[in-house]
């Protein structure tokens, strides 16, 4: 493994404390030691054309080194997309998360919310445990999600229903995935045995994947365990609109409600997406704490809508950015993420709705809090975890004109990863000039894709077998099924 570089202390052209608030600084020298920022001095001269921010985080991701579209699993309605992921060829658990999060470093990510997805339930552990190296290796923060569902294996309602829609070929194949219940408490062990695997750049967090796939009992034994722990949760939350009707069919005085009944509403749990939550919703998640990943490009890809983003400012509910693994161009940009983000949701017209300190907020300091809690990172300054992205701001305004343009606006118009000069996690440099240093990304990429093309010769998934499951899909979900109509 490559060392990792910890420089004692920074020099930058200029330092924008707080993007959309205030000028950036001139030339600094920021100071580190034990991975924090201990002293920022002024430097003369005119600086070398660099601009630090605070590092921003993913968050909420899947961490999958083999992008979708590698294996087939072409951009669809979640529902029918997700039947394709299991097209992924079985690859090493290590390579698999070390390039994932090697990318999302070049992509200016020094955070993220590993919501994993397992390539052998009976394997866990060892997942869990590469997925640790990974972290370590690499060098970014991980949060550990680790998954849980006990019902609706196959779709949100009757599964019954669901296997007579289905081709009488593709019935058996379904039927085998309809097992007694998984055990919580067998979960919550589980996830005691990782903790082994805990190390200062990754941390467990529970995931009851999704309320539609996670039961009452569990979801109410997940709530205990975290308030006796204080381990986080992190789950999903109404991404799509089939997930909102089976939930006011299934729960008629509120989702949101009966969560909160169950004890999951906390500081401590993060929900991603949240494509559908009404305004009294958010409101309510707002007054428990809880933190939104708004995940933009994935929204589209899968068809899901639009976040109503405007509605958590106006509850007061926090949120981060996530890319989902599903990022707009397959390139973990969290830069241009945030661009996406400011542009859908500023406002329109003459409105003003999101600002650019609450973007750059959510970016780097709610974010953070969902992966990795309140350590006062998320910001540069004493005392601040040494977390930094520094890019190449000459690059990005050579015809501005004005010496007083302001770098907040330049960087919501024209940042990409390709400005990327330095990121710096932990006061350790990860990533230099653009290239991920701390491991060699381009071997274990090109490991990884001989690797998924010897499987995938060896047994291709049969599409007859896909074709058909999103048929049955799409007649389930078009007929109403999940909101209690009859097959037609």
């Amino acid at each position: 493994m490559p060392t990792i570089t910890a420089p004692s202390s920074l020099d930058v052209g200029a330092m924008l404390v707080t993007p959309g608030r205030g000028p950036a600084t001139g030339p600094r020298r920021i100071h580190i030691a034990d991975g924090r920022i201990t002293a920022i001095e002024p430097l003369d001269g005119p600086g070398d054309g660099s601009l630090v921010i605070a590092a921003p985080v993913n968050a909420h991701d899947h961490g999958r080194g083999l992008r979708t579209l590698a294996f087939g699993a072409v951009d669809d309605g979640l529902e029918a997309w997700i039947t394709t992921l299991g097209r992924e060829p079985k690859l090493d658990a290590y390579r698999r998360a070390a390039v994932a999060f090697a990318r999302m470093a070049e992509g200016g990510i020094c955070a993220t919310n590993h919501s994993h997805g397992p390539q052998d339930e009976s394997r866990i552990l060892d997942e869990a445990e590469a997925v640790s190296m990974a972290a370590r290796d690499v060098g970014i923060h991980v949060a550990f999600a680790a998954p849980f569902t006990d019902r609706n294996p196959l779709v949100y309602g009757d599964q019954q229903t669901f296997l007579a829609a289905a081709e009488p070929s593709l019935r058996p194949k379904l039927e085998a995935r309809l097992g007694p219940p998984k055990s919580v408490q067998d979960f919550l062990a589980s996830v005691e045995a990782m903790a082994a695997f805990e190390h200062p750049n990754f941390s467990l967090q529970y995931c009851p994947v999704g309320a539609q796939w996670v039961s009452e009992a569990s979801l109410a034994a997940i709530a205990e365990a975290s308030a006796l722990t204080g381990r986080r949760i992190h789950m999903h939350l109404l991404e799509t609109r089939y997930q909102r009707e089976w939930a006011d069919h299934a729960y008629p005085d509120g989702l949101i409600t009966r969560l909160d009944t169950l004890g999951i509403l906390s500081p401590r749990l993060s929900v991603a997406h949240g494509v559908y939550l009404t305004e009294a919703e958010s409101a309510l998640l707002a007054e428990r704490g809880v933190i939104v990943s708004v995940n933009t490009s994935s929204n589209f890809r899968l068809r899901s809508g639009i976040a109503p983003v405007a509605g958590f400012v106006t509850a007061g509910l926090r949120f981060g950015i996530g890319l989902d693994a599903q990022p707009l161009d397959d390139d973990d940009d969290i830069l241009r993420e945030m661009r996406l983000v400011w542009l859908n949701h500023r406002g329109f017209g003459l409105d003003d709705v999101l600002s650019a300190e609450q973007l750059f907020e959510a970016a780097s300091l709610d974010g953070r809090r969902a992966v990795i809690g309140a350590d006062g990172g998320g910001r540069i300054a004493v005392g601040t975890p040494a977390d930094l992205l520094v890019l190449d701001y000459a690059a990005m305004t050579p015809d501005v004109l004005s010496a007083d343009a302001d770098p907040t606006n330049v960087l919501l118009t024209r940042a990409t990863r390709k400005h990327i000069r330095r990121l710096v996690v932990g006061g350790r440099t990860i990533v230099e000039n653009g290239r991920c240093i701390t491991v060699d990304k381009e071997t274990l990429e090109a490991e990884l894709i001989a690797e998924a093309k010897t499987a995938w010769t060896a047994a291709p998934p049969p599409h007859a077998t896909t074709t058909a499951m999103k048929h049955a899909i799409r007649r389930y979900y078009g007929c109403g099924c999940h909101r209690g109509a009859g097959l037609r």
